[in-house]
């Protein structure tokens, strides 16, 4: 329960972070944060410690059980962090909305790999300009062959994607029902970008 995820809010109610259940009660604790409510009711420690659970996810203390939160906002920080969108597996999967994009097809993620558009073998270097996501088939088919080759065609060409790390909440397979109310401003983001495109 305490590995659990909780939304960051800057103080401006602005999604900037997803952190533990374990780092969020320290931070309310700490009073750099509070908890947030389903009525968007914010509480120190001792006030959130004091909630009835009612069924919902608690942890046992020498206090008795307490709520995990799931949504918690800062008290002084009121910047959304500008940060480049790190190079990994999950987020050229992100990008290409885990299609392969050769066929276009949604396997499950362990059916997917990267590939590199010009194969390492002839000089092609792993960036996101060069690597997409692609089906176990489609990689096996092109092979070490560029896709003209391997007679394959590309959905889109690889870019390196202009989002920032934040749309990886709005995509997140295990965001929950407490923060959608929070994440509407990176969900219209998200569909905004996917319009550009």
């Amino acid at each position: 329960m305490l590995n659990s995820n909780v939304l960051v809010l800057n103080r401006s109610y602005l999604p900037i972070h997803v952190t533990s259940a374990r780092r969020a009660f320290s931070m309310i604790y700490h009073e750099v944060a509070r908890a947030v409510d389903g009525d968007y009711q914010t509480f120190d420690f001792d006030g959130w410690s004091q909630l009835e659970v009612n069924g919902d996810d608690s942890i046992g203390t020498s206090l008795g059980s307490i709520r995990v939160p799931r949504v918690i906002v800062l008290t002084h920080f009121d910047r959304v962090p500008r940060r480049h969108v790190r190079y990994s597996r999950i987020n050229v999967f992100a990008r290409d909305k885990f299609t392969c994009q050769y066929c276009g097809t949604k396997p499950h993620r362990l059916k997917l790999n990267l590939d590199h558009v010009v194969p390492r073998s002839m000089g092609g270097k792993t960036t996101w300009e060069n690597v997409v996501c692609s089906c176990v088939d489609c990689n096996r088919r092109k092979g070490g062959r560029t896709p003209q080759q391997a007679r394959l065609r590309l959905l889109r060409r690889p870019t390196r994607p202009r989002w920032t790390p934040l749309v990886n909440l709005a995509v997140a397979q295990s965001r929950r029902t407490e923060w959608h109310p929070f994440l509407g401003i990176v969900d219209g983001g998200l569909r905004t970008i996917a319009a550009a495109d």
